[in-house]
């Protein structure tokens, strides 16, 4: 979509949606990057500290972190869905979409969030995680 919308710049015509189009393609992006980021243990957190902590400590501690994201992500769901239904008689302005499809994204990430979290409590609960992996001192 970047693509088109750099080359409809030096073209006669104009294609106007590329931007909004690009927008919510981004949005979407990051509705399911997310959350796949939170499946992978990808997110940012302190290496340093959470490598020196006992395992039985940072399970708790990593379980409070969890808990803590359903909590937030519980109200991105409620309020993704106010969010729907603040843009459900309202259309794109340059494609022929309805805003309430759009503005999905944000309860769809928060119900992935909560999913899961709570995927990641049951294998801390029931001792799954490993924490073996220690990071050298040479390692990005």
């Amino acid at each position: 979509m970047v693509t088109i919308q750099i080359i409809s710049r030096f073209a006669p015509f104009s294609f106007v949606w590329t931007e909004e189009l690009t927008r919510y393609f981004f949005l979407y992006g990051i509705c399911f990057g997310a959350p796949l980021a939170l499946m992978r243990n990808e997110f940012i957190n302190v290496d340093i500290i959470l490598n020196r902590m006992p395992d039985n400590f940072r399970r708790y501690y990593e379980i409070f972190i969890y808990l803590s994201i359903i909590l937030i992500s519980g109200v991105i769901v409620v309020k993704g869905y106010e969010f729907i239904l603040g843009g459900h008689n309202q259309s794109s302005a340059t494609l022929p979409i309805q805003l309430s499809a759009v503005h999905a994204f944000l309860m769809i990430m928060g119900v992935f969030l909560v999913y899961y979290a709570v995927l990641k409590i049951i294998d801390l609960v029931k001792n799954k995680q490993d924490y073996s992996q220690q990071f050298e001192e040479g390692d990005n």
